[in-house]
């Protein structure tokens, strides 16, 4: 059958309106409200926390708690030569500055900090200006007849 605006039908439950609670024996909720009868959650001004079960320790509270977490952490973006290799292949770039991983499709964003791992060889000679590079990746990099240019890494504002 065709659709048309003759035959259009809202989806299932798309039309189902708001519960309407304490309105009376009719409403289908009448009497105790949908509260349910006697305790705490029937009472006026009940409110409970979140994660309450009933009195029994709660399992944020019966879970061991371990380690920490480190607030000056510095996250890197973590790129390895092979990929870099591969963009630049592509792309026939000699040149890779902190504004263009972005646009390479290398690193998601803007502000990233970048790390250079040497995974992976490196044929032609490319410049390559990033916060940090692992030695092997020095090395494979100026092998390659281009240069490494270690940036000093700001910790992240």
């Amino acid at each position: 059958m065709a659709k048309n605006l003759s035959n259009l039908r809202a989806p299932k439950k798309a039309n189902i309106g708001r519960k309407r609670v304490g309105r009376g024996m009719g409403s289908g909720m009448g009497k105790t409200s949908t509260r349910g009868h006697k305790g705490q959650g029937s009472r006026s001004g009940s409110s409970l926390m979140r994660g309450f079960e009933g009195g029994q320790m709660p399992l944020h509270r019966r879970l061991p708690k371990r380690g920490f977490t480190n607030i000056f952490r510095v996250e890197y973006t973590v790129i390895n030569l092979n990929r870099i290799a591969q963009v630049a292949a592509e792309k026939s770039v000699s040149t890779i500055a902190l504004e263009d991983y972005r646009p390479l499709g290398l690193a998601n964003n803007r502000k990233a900090m970048i790390k250079i791992l040497g995974n992976g060889e490196l044929t032609v000679p490319i410049t390559i200006t990033a916060h940090k590079f692992s030695q092997t990746a020095i090395e494979k990099i100026e092998k390659a007849g281009g240069k490494a240019i270690a940036l000093e890494a700001k910790a992240a504002e």
